[in-house]
């Protein structure tokens, strides 16, 4: 018997540190996931990573967000953090493949740049040393020869500085990651873990930590499959669990396969809510501004006001990151449809970035990949953040608005830029009509469209109203009252 438990209990305490306890184990509490330092809001809630936007007079907060989550779905989201607890020193390694297609001469040094910026995301990381290794065998276990193994594994252990090396990869597998941190005595993590785990620390709305959770699973697949690897030093009598005929590691697989179909359950619970929102905006006609730039980290909708007083709603969208792992495109593959629905892009860049450029080719591949309509491409408006930090600065043409959201700056010219984009993409027109006072036109205009103006006519019961009001709605205006 005493056998039998202490082979079941590393993998019990796998199952509790991802919130997947059997039925007759006591459930994990919650762990609360420790706070990033990468702010994410759309331009009617504050400051954005990379491209801080302050508001558009905005109104309410997150929409169609349920005040409460079902038990189910409170215990799928309860899991450990990825990364160790504690700050960390980081070197920042980068394998540099030798003989790789399409390689240009400054593209190590920005995927470098770009790797030590993950690291200063993470809330009092920092780097304290950057390798650049040439290898050819990249996929080995060991990730390079092993003459530039052996020196790596020397400077390593050499520097008291180094508390962990980030190895600028998509993925380990379970394998590489335990020998080298058995060969350098330090955690050693991947580009997945690194950016799986920033956007856990960001993640606002309930589909976005479900599509976490999703892009978990093959990540803790992968190390029960390593740990299942190794022989059981405990024989074969101790690999089954209590007569049950499943060995721990079976147990684990399986209790991973019941979450990961809870998980799409409930995702798709989700996006019948989102579908059904989708439809209530559509037939209320708000306009919808998708909100995109690099290292966005959430999915949250905002409603807010134009110069005019014309509602539209704010949609903050993910993935937008060089290089993103494969998998988590396609767990965020969904998150990306209000793209698709918007009247209006507005891709906000940070000015003041060395590699702003590349983050601009990085947005606008990703934006390619969904087949937008050409018109809703073509229309993108884009704005320069962060102005005040580039000496000399001058911008391209009229077409773009300059701002610095920490100073306020340019701010109204960037709204009145962003309301002509949205009149124009939505066919809304600004019409004055004259009207009597007290009509019913006046109060059906009042009701179906956005009405700026009153001016009286001396001496009668006119008015000249001015309206922002839609192609449609202007129909329907005058089906209902002919002149």
């Amino acid at each position: 018997m005493a056998a039998a438990r202490a082979a079941v209990r590393p993998a019990l305490r796998l199952l509790l540190s991802h919130g997947l306890a059997p039925r007759y184990a006591p459930p994990c509490p919650p762990q609360p996931a420790r706070a990033g330092s990468v702010n994410i809001r759309s331009p009617c809630g504050g400051v954005r990573s990379g491209s801080h936007v302050r508001s558009c007079e905005s109104g309410a907060g997150v929409v169609g967000e349920d005040a409460e989550e079902p038990e189910e779905e409170e215990e799928l989201l309860s899991r450990e953090p990825l990364l160790p607890a504690a700050a960390q020193r980081v070197c920042v390694l980068h394998p540099d493949v030798r003989g790789r297609a399409g390689r240009k001469a400054h593209d190590t040094e920005y995927q470098v740049a770009e790797a030590a910026a993950l690291v200063r995301a993470l809330h009092g990381w920092s780097v304290v040393r950057t390798l650049v290794v040439p290898t050819g065998v990249p996929d080995s276990k060991f990730v390079f020869g092993k003459g530039n193994f052996q020196e790596l594994t020397e400077k390593i252990k050499g520097s008291v500085d180094i508390t962990c090396v980030f190895l600028n990869v998509e993925r380990m597998t379970a394998l590489t990651k335990k020998t080298l941190q058995t060969a350098w005595g330090v955690h050693v993590l991947d580009r997945f873990t690194v950016v799986l785990h920033i956007f856990r620390c960001n993640a606002r709305t309930k589909e976005a930590r479900l599509q976490l959770a999703l892009a978990e699973i093959p990540l803790l697949r992968s190390t029960l499959s390593s740990c299942s690897a190794q022989p059981d030093q405990q024989g074969r009598g101790s690999r089954y669990i209590m007569g049950s005929g499943e060995s721990s590691t079976e147990l684990c697989q399986r209790a991973l396969k019941e979450k990961e179909a809870k998980i799409r359950r409930a995702l798709v619970r989700l996006q019948e809510k989102r579908s059904v929102l989708r439809k209530q905006r559509l037939r209320r006609e708000f306009p919808i501004v998708s909100v995109v730039g690099y290292t966005n980290c959430d999915v949250t909708a905002h409603a807010g006001l134009l110069p005019s007083c014309m509602p539209v709603l704010y949609m903050d969208t993910i993935g937008f990151l060089s290089q993103l792992p494969h998998s988590l495109i396609q767990s965020f593959s969904t998150t990306l449809e209000d793209v698709v629905l918007s009247d209006v892009i507005l891709h906000v860049r940070d000015m003041s970035h060395p590699n702003t450029e590349q983050q601009k080719a990085s947005v606008l591949s990703t934006l390619q990949g969904l087949q937008l309509r050409p018109a809703l491409l073509n229309s993108m408006l884009e704005v320069h953040n962060k102005v005040d930090l580039v000496p000399g600065y001058r911008p391209p043409g009229h077409h773009v608005p300059a701002v610095s959201a920490l100073l306020g700056h340019g701010l109204d010219k960037l709204k009145a830029t962003l309301e002509e984009s949205v009149l124009q993409a939505t066919g809304r027109r600004v019409l004055t009509l004259c009207l009597r006072l007290g009509g019913p036109q006046l109060c059906w205009l009042y009701k179906e469209a956005k009405v700026q103006q009153v001016q009286e006519l001396p001496n009668t019961d006119m008015a000249h109203v001015t309206v922002i009001i839609s192609q449609a709605t202007y129909g329907r205006f005058r089906k209902l009252f002919p002149e």
